[in-house]
């Protein structure tokens, strides 16, 4: 998919999924956040920015850290993703934390201007995963950290049967490179390639539930990445999409509804320090 198309279909996609994106993936999405956040060890008076922050769940979590001291901007590709955050943000009285829509690639942010930069299941989205990168690594200060979290390879994911559903019923190709990034070693990487210095890496595994069949549905068409080809479908497709996609997910069924297993990976990078400018044997300056 052409770029610019792939940003269009990102950003009114997630505009149709905003309402119903927490209420569907919150839980299951937990273990990832926990993991990236756990990693960031966020401190008072930090500075932060969270990259495709969505409904700013991840965001407000890191403003808990830093505290009033220290501030929160999140940004993302979705108006309507930005607006709630902000929203949300406004109720509880969180003043340090403001919210923008924003490219990931191009972020109208002033460089070396926070302490870290986080990205919780957003980098897979982007057109162009390594501009996303070095803009990261240019908008934390020399030697500020670069957190990311992203879905894991396919063939550990029990949902992404949905997308080859929803492309048998539609020509559009959504996220032509979605588990690209969760294949071994890939997002360090892409991260490596954009300039920054790997600390760690580690995977998280776990079981995504859903009590029945009816809300797996929901949260596979409506409230996320697929959501603008949903809202498109007439009755038939949708009848059609839905069967095929409680087929595929069958043999996760319990008792107690669903458990699906789903993988996560969790990268932490430095924004290297400038080498410091001394005079080598031939009295030149180093560059």
């Amino acid at each position: 998919m052409e770029a610019r198309l792939q940003r269009r279909v990102q950003r009114y996609g997630w505009d149709l999924a905003s309402r119903d994106y927490d209420a569907l993936w919150q839980a299951q999405l937990a273990p990832a956040r926990d993991a990236l956040l756990a990693w960031a060890a966020l401190q008072p008076g930090e500075s932060v920015v969270d990259v495709a922050c969505g409904t700013g769940v991840v965001a407000l979590r890191a403003a808990d850290a830093v505290g009033p001291s220290g501030r929160v901007v999140g940004v993302d590709i979705s108006g309507r993703m930005v607006e709630a955050a902000a929203t949300t943000a406004a109720c509880r009285g969180v003043r340090h934390a403001s919210f923008a829509r924003m490219d990931a690639e191009s972020l109208v942010l002033p460089d070396a201007s926070f302490d870290v930069a986080l990205c919780a299941l957003g980098l897979m989205y982007v057109a162009n995963a390594g501009a996303a990168l070095r803009e990261m690594h240019r908008v934390v200060r020399p030697g500020g950290r670069v957190l990311i979290v992203v879905w894991g390879p396919r063939a550990r994911c029990g949902w992404a049967g949905v997308f080859d559903i929803v492309a048998a019923e539609v020509a559009s190709d959504v996220c032509p490179l979605f588990f690209r990034l969760g294949e071994p070693h890939a997002l360090a990487r892409q991260c490596a390639a954009a300039g920054l210095a790997v600390r760690r890496e580690s995977t998280v595994v776990t079981a995504l539930r859903f009590p029945d069949v009816d809300e797996a549905c929901s949260a596979a068409f409506v409230g996320g990445p697929v959501a603008l080809a949903w809202s498109r479908f007439d009755a038939p497709r949708r009848s059609r999409a839905s069967q095929r996609y409680e087929a595929s997910i069958a043999a996760w069924r319990h008792a107690d509804g669903y458990a699906l297993p789903g993988e996560f990976v969790v990268v932490e990078a430095l924004r290297p320090h400038e080498p410091s400018c001394a005079t080598g044997p031939s009295g030149r300056p180093c560059r």
